[in-house]
């Protein structure tokens, strides 16, 4: 198996402006020898609008900012208590398509829900992961360099209100809902360890480093 390295930041939570700097400076700056990163992270509310977004997807402006994002996909919410997760991986030399990556990270938060009874699932004509007809994952992307930015946004116990002000992901109608629905004592930092360790698996890499995220790193 060929050697795959990874390294796991822990951002805390953070500006989405913040990171998503960051993200685009570290693929732009990286080299086919830089390792894989992935970052779990959590967001100040914010709506963020896909590369493609139409501005009708916002039903009522509010006082939460709306900001514009390169990933794919039509407008979505993030806040406090849902747990984000990058992948900055070189999907050449992991040998991963899009379409690929987009299975991985599905499965990857299918089966953490499982370990929890939660039964969740994907759905061919719309990227993310359902439990119960409601959408508990979203997933955007983008590729740049041969190099995947962004990743998923698993709802894990957070105010989901936000979300009545939009067409999530561009679906008029469409319910979401949260791990803490299914799972009363739902802890963040578990969930999250699991589903890195769940991610890290299926990609398949052979040595794993976890470091604290910090912005000077990327500057």
């Amino acid at each position: 198996m060929q050697h795959r390295s990874l390294i796991i930041r822990q951002a805390g939570i953070q500006p989405y402006q913040t990171m998503y700097t960051a993200m685009h400076a570290f693929t732009d700056r990286r080299t086919k020898e830089s390792c894989d990163e992935i970052w779990s992270v959590q967001h100040y509310a914010i709506y963020t609008q896909g590369q493609a977004g139409k501005p009708e997807h916002l039903i009522t402006p509010n006082s939460i900012p709306v900001i514009q994002s390169d990933r794919g996909g039509q407008i979505t919410y993030h806040g406090p208590g849902q747990q984000i997760i990058y992948v900055l991986l070189d999907l050449k030399r992991l040998n991963l398509s899009v379409r690929n990556l987009v299975t991985v990270l599905e499965d990857s938060v299918i089966d953490t829900l499982a370990l929890l009874g939660i039964e969740a699932y994907s759905r061919q004509d719309a990227p993310g992961v359902y439990v119960a007809q409601a959408k508990i994952c979203s997933l955007g992307l983008r590729i740049r360099k041969g190099c995947s930015l962004h990743g998923l946004a698993l709802n894990i116990d957070m105010e989901l209100s936000p979300f009545d002000a939009i067409n999530p992901c561009g679906y008029a109608g469409l319910k979401m809902t949260q791990v803490r629905a299914f799972y009363p004592s739902a802890n963040s930092a578990n969930i999250s360890q699991s589903l890195l360790e769940n991610l890290s698996k299926k990609l398949n890499y052979s040595y794993i480093k976890y470091k604290n995220w910090s912005s000077a790193d990327y500057d």
